[in-house]
């Protein structure tokens, strides 16, 4: 699994579970969009441990650096 996640897409994917977590927590949301939320915020924490999104693998993006040219041509 190669990492195709930078840091800061990771940092906006936690904020937004942090975010989500508070609002239900507060009681702002309830019901399904609670539970939807709720999932997708889990998403976006296990996506930001691993650096890896896999809805990004189809369509070839990474938002993390860049590689040197010498690890590329190994």
């Amino acid at each position: 699994m190669k990492q195709n996640m930078g840091a800061s897409d990771r940092f906006v994917r936690i904020l937004l579970a942090i975010i989500v977590a508070a609002l239900y927590l507060t009681h702002q949301v309830s019901g399904t969009i609670a539970i939807v939320l709720l999932i997708l915020a889990g998403v976006f924490v296990l996506t930001s441990i691993f650096s890896f999104c896999p809805l990004y693998l189809p369509f070839g993006l990474s938002t993390g650096k860049k590689q040197q040219e010498s690890e590329t041509a190994k």
